[in-house]
């Protein structure tokens, strides 16, 4: 009985007793007034580059993954900008043009002439690709200059390679069909006024370049066909007599160097 007594009145003192000191220090800090933690910038965070737009922003914001992906949506323009804005369109006529005029359509193949005139190109654009690696691209990737001046550089370098090579009256011919005022200076040229006035012109050089090709190759076929004629044989295709001096003559005078270094020069003296 007198143990029973005891839990109950200290059951009744519990329930009795002030507030614990667990509670006390609850309310203590539900009174005390809230105030947020100061920002504390990440010092491994960049600033952004001088003169940059939300665009650069949000590009450097982008997942790795969606970068490559908007890179290789990109790629997609780079058959049309070889065609377009590099010397690729004059050197794959001209060599097809040696092709024709030997007399062998098929030989070389398409694949050798394509992957040679790849090179070529490339090594035709170097200066000129370099010089926009140099003031545009690199400074762009370490984060120097925006997007807008990265564009603007690289089109400014392809803009005086094209305008080298250019014929002037290509260029009021494209002026006058665009509808367009012609500008101060070549700075403020736009492309499609370019573009279309420098493949022109690289269409006249090529055309030219390879009319020069065909003149000793269709000498050397009147030539066999006259000597057919005045012999009597009259079954005998000229083609076929023809086309292996044509091809003896162009081994002879080692042509595809020759043709190569003419390219190649026509770029550099122009």
């Amino acid at each position: 009985m007198k143990l029973r007594a005891a839990l109950a009145l200290a059951l009744a003192g519990l329930l009795l007793a002030p507030p614990s000191w667990a509670q006390q220090a609850g309310e203590r800090q539900a009174a005390a007034p809230i105030v947020a933690p100061a920002h504390v910038p990440d010092p491994g965070t960049a600033a952004p580059p001088p003169g940059s737009t939300p665009l650069d922003q949000a590009l450097r914001d982008l997942a790795a993954p969606v970068r490559v992906l908007l890179l290789l949506s990109l790629l997609v323009f780079l058959p049309a900008l070889l065609l377009t804005i590099t010397s690729y369109t004059r050197i794959i006529i001209v060599l097809a043009f040696v092709r024709r005029a030997i007399g062998a359509p098929e030989l070389p193949p398409n694949l050798i002439l394509i992957g040679l005139s790849l090179f070529m190109t490339a090594a035709v654009m170097a200066p000129t690709l370099g010089r926009a690696h140099e003031r545009a691209i690199q400074p762009f990737l370490e984060e120097r200059i925006p997007l807008p001046e990265a564009v603007s550089g690289c089109a400014a370098e392809f803009r005086t390679f094209m305008l080298r090579h250019t014929r002037e009256e290509d260029l009021l011919l494209s002026l006058r069909l665009s509808g367009q005022e012609r500008p101060q200076n070549a700075a403020a040229l736009p492309f499609t006024v370019a573009v279309p006035a420098f493949v022109l012109s690289e269409l006249r050089t090529a055309f030219r370049m390879g009319f020069i090709l065909f003149l000793p190759f269709v000498l050397i076929d009147l030539v066999v066909a006259s000597i057919l004629l005045s012999l009597g044989m009259f079954m005998l295709p000229p083609t076929m007599i023809a086309m292996p001096l044509k091809i003896l003559l162009f081994v002879l005078v080692d042509g595809w160097s020759l043709v190569v270094q003419s390219l190649t020069m026509s770029f550099a003296t122009t």
